[in-house]
């Protein structure tokens, strides 16, 4: 394969709540926390060039975690008004939109109703249309990791975070349509009480016959017991944020996975401690440790494809080019 030159690129200058400037050029706006250190920034020139977007370019917004929720529906409002952006992809404030800045969208698709968020912004001709693709990224990744017939046996599946991604990814095991290809039971942690009370409601809409436990946790210590009780074969997912967002891992550095676990960090860069703990135990305990890279690249993917307009694969040897090109610059 012939990699595209991306030496050329430069990112352009992050933006932040209060230094927004219109585009001067098309461009798709990314929200979240250290969008600079994404991987995005030199992938999507790569992207860009092989899916004929012709001078589009992304930017980045940077926004903290737990930013006062004005800071969202005023970066929705640029977005509103900006001529030349096209759209926007959401990584760590997909809640805070969905809840802040719902009366500014003409249209939300019928998982961002139901997941309470909007993780993609396209405009239409009557306003903004606002998307949850992390359920619909979060399938594609899962059936590429978790191996078909895995479920056959007493494994559970352990989403430790309850916040957007966790509760994406609880839609993604629990729905009826998956039949038996699904987990014996979904065991979920948080802090956040009304976070769990949250994705319980949309875990019942779409399984209700699936076994679910919630289990509100306040340290490391909790979360380890947790994992203490899980069957072999169990696929332990770090949702949470830690060791990107925020520094740290939902489990304590001895903590124990369950053997022949499936670890999976849907991070992919930062500190990543989970995936640290994980790993030192994948030879003794058999642990399968994944990171989040093809999550990212499909939740990318599909926000191109909406904001652009254009055929995105999501397998096959087109999938794979495009997933080539951005593993040479990651």
């Amino acid at each position: 394969m012939t990699a595209i030159d991306t030496t050329a690129f430069s990112p352009l200058p992050v933006l932040t709540p209060d230094t927004l400037v219109p585009a001067d050029r098309p461009t798709l706006y990314f929200l979240g926390v250290s969008t600079g250190s994404s991987s995005i920034q030199r992938v999507f020139p790569s992207w860009a060039a092989e899916l004929g977007l012709g001078d589009a370019v992304l930017r980045g917004i940077d926004m903290p975690v737990g930013a006062p929720v004005e800071h969202s529906r005023r970066i929705v409002e640029f977005l509103q008004s900006d001529e030349l952006g096209v759209g926007m992809q959401i990584t760590s404030h997909k809640i805070a939109v969905g809840t802040a800045a719902r009366d500014l969208f003409a249209r939300l698709r019928p998982l961002a109703t139901l997941m309470g968020e909007v993780s993609c912004i396209t405009k239409g001709p009557d306003g903004l249309h606002g998307f949850a693709k992390d359920p619909v990224a979060g399938a594609l990744a899962l059936d590429g990791i978790v191996p078909p017939g895995h479920w056959t046996s007493d494994a559970s599946a352990v989403v430790l975070g309850a916040g957007g991604a966790g509760t994406a990814l609880t839609w993604c095991l629990v729905r009826q349509e998956r039949g038996l290809d699904r987990p014996s039971r979904l065991v979920v942690t948080d802090r956040d009480a009304a976070r769990l009370d949250h994705l319980a409601s949309i875990a019942r809409q779409v399984g209700a016959d699936l076994p679910l436990e919630l289990v509100r946790v306040t340290s490391t210590d909790e979360t380890d017991a947790v994992l203490a009780t899980q069957p072999a074969g169990s696929l332990v997912v770090n949702a949470t944020g830690l060791g990107k967002d925020l520094p740290g891992s939902p489990i304590g550095e001895d903590a124990l996975l369950p053997k022949r676990a499936i670890a999976w960090d849907l991070n992919y860069r930062g500190d990543l401690q989970f995936l640290d703990t994980a790993h030192r135990q994948s030879v003794d305990r058999e642990i399968r440790v994944e990171d989040g890279w093809t999550y990212f690249v499909h939740g990318w993917l599909q926000a191109v494809k909406e904001v652009f307009q254009v055929d995105v694969p999501t397998a096959g040897p087109a999938f794979d080019r495009l997933s080539d090109l951005a593993r040479q610059v990651r």
